[in-house]
C-alpha cells in the first residue's frame, strides 16, 4: 500500500509477451491470465441464524487464454493438435507471460510450468467483415510462480 501522498504506479497492460519455452511470440493480440478462486464449504451452525460459516477447501486456477493473428504459420494449431493424439507429456511446455514498463523494462513475470493446450478456436470468417482472423488458445498448467 503506497504511503499517503505519494502517487500510485497504474501501467498500461498492451505491453507484454508471451514466451513459450524461451521462444519469443510477440505477435499474441491478447493474453487473459487465469483467475484464481478459493473454494469454500458452507457450515450451518445450529443456533447461528445471522451467517453462515463459509471454510476454505480448495483453490481453483482457472486457464490463460491467448489470442493470436492467423498466420501461415501452424505451431499453435499443431501443438494443440498433439494433446489431441494423446501426446500430453510431449505438449507440456514453459509458458511466460512478461508485462514491460514504459520504459520497456521488465515489470512482472508470470511463469506458468507444465503448460499444455486444452481448447483451440479457429477464427470466425465472415464477407462483410474488415476485422483480422484471430485464433484462441487456452491452457492449462500444474502451478506458476511470479517474478
Amino acid at each position: 500500500m503506497p504511503r499517503t501522498g505519494a502517487p500510485i504506479e497504474i501501467h498500461p497492460s498492451f505491453r507484454f509477451a508471451v514466451k513459450i519455452d524461451n521462444i519469443n511470440y510477440a505477435a499474441f493480440t491478447e493474453c487473459t491470465l487465469p483467475n484464481l478462486q478459493v473454494e469454500t464449504q458452507d457450515i450451518k451452525e445450529g443456533g447461528q441464524n445471522e451467517y453462515v460459516h463459509k471454510l476454505p477447501v480448495r483453490v481453483n486456477v482457472g486457464t490463460i487464454t491467448l489470442r493470436h493473428g492467423i498466420t501461415k504459420d501452424f505451431e499453435l494449431l499443431n501443438w494443440y493438435i498433439q494433446v489431441l493424439q494423446g501426446e500430453i507429456e510431449k505438449a507440456t511446455r514453459t509458458v511466460e507471460v512478461v508485462m514491460y514498463g514504459t520504459d520497456l523494462k521488465p515489470l512482472s513475470t508470470w511463469m506458468f510450468e507444465r503448460a499444455y493446450p486444452v481448447k483451440w478456436s479457429g477464427p470466425t470468417l465472415k464477407t462483410a467483415d474488415q476485422a483480422l482472423a484471430i485464433e484462441v488458445l487456452e491452457l492449462a498448467h500444474h502451478g506458476f510462480v511470479i517474478k
